[in-house]
């Protein structure tokens, strides 16, 4: 297995209908590796994801995990997955949940331990349905740990966790991932791509549109964003052609641009602006400009910049 792509797609197509859900995604995954897995509602993410863990077929294309199928690889307690909803137990406890889901493996890890990783020790014997939203999705977790998987599917996994709920638990992702685990996460949360990836795949209608490192990303989007104080909303903004979006919230003014000098230029001279600000584009800004409607597929990082690394250079 130590030889073998953690996740090995090629030219998936999904329809459902008359809908292109996925139209010819490619995407390798390493051992090791922390994947973002990132676009708009309706992009083909979750689409994605069924069908790398063997949920959905595809219409073409394949996949291979581990070098087997989807449910081979699931079978063999290679691949687990924390999703957004779902596959809990309402009337049963914490800890019986967990159990039920050792009981499926040959050699699972220890119960208590799983909960102690998790975070949740402290909630054994409560019952599930008294858990909170974030709790059960630690929950999730540690029930996808039990088999000490290669590979973990992560789909949206910190939905309902307050803010140090989210640090501890990717904290614990970073750790496992030190050890060799493979992360494949999808997110809405952008600033946890940004911090806790190794790599950003972005997806648009169905397409991956760039695949890179997070600054890799962020440089795709070139331009700045240039925010001032306005008293009133200016419809010339909008038609400078260093411009490519106006965002009037109250009386404050946000710009994307590929020049911010002719913007500033203009808001100094042209209007009554001030409190002006000009900051180069983030993970956010990138992944507006790269799956809003109104993008154009973008052409791929340099070769290297998408390829998995190694096993080695993963874990380094």
């Amino acid at each position: 297995m130590n030889n073998l792509l953690a996740v090995d797609a090629k030219g998936l197509h999904k329809n459902f209908g008359s809908v292109q859900a996925v139209r010819g995604i490619d995407l390798q995954v390493a051992p090791g590796e922390v994947v973002a897995f990132l676009g708009p509602n309706g992009a083909g993410k979750t689409t994605t994801i069924d069908m790398i863990l063997g949920l959905s077929q595809p219409g073409k294309g394949t996949v291979s995990v581990y070098g087997g199928t989807p449910r081979q690889a699931i079978a063999r307690g290679q691949v687990a997955a924390v999703m957004q909803t779902g596959g809990l137990l309402k009337d049963i406890t914490v800890k019986e949940s967990v159990q039920l889901t050792a009981a499926m493996f040959d050699s699972p890890r220890p119960v208590v331990e799983v909960l102690e990783r998790a975070g949740i020790a402290e909630l054994a014997d409560r019952r599930v349905e008294k858990c909170s939203g974030g709790q059960q999705q630690r929950l999730r977790f540690a029930m996808a740990l039990v088999s000490d998987p290669g590979l973990m599917i992560l789909d949206e996994p910190t939905t309902g966790m307050d803010v140090t709920g989210r640090r501890d638990f990717w904290q614990a992702i970073r750790q496992d991932a030190h050890r060799g685990r493979t992360v494949v996460f999808a997110t809405h949360y952008l600033e946890e791509a940004d911090s806790y990836a190794d790599r950003v795949v972005l997806v648009r209608k169905g397409r991956i549109v760039a695949d890179g490192t997070a600054a890799q990303i962020k440089n795709l989007a070139s331009g700045r964003t240039v925010r001032a104080a306005l008293s009133h909303d200016d419809p010339r903004l909008a038609l400078l052609p260093e411009v490519d979006s106006v965002e009037h919230d109250g009386a404050r003014v946000t710009i994307r641009t590929r020049e911010s000098d002719a913007v500033l230029r203009f808001l100094l001279t042209e209007t009554d602006a001030h409190d002006l600000e000009v900051t180069a584009n983030n993970l956010e800004d990138a992944f507006v400009a790269l799956t809003s409607d109104e993008a154009e597929d973008i052409a791929s990082l340099p070769e290297t910049a998408a390829e998995p690394r190694t096993e080695s250079e993963a874990r380094a």
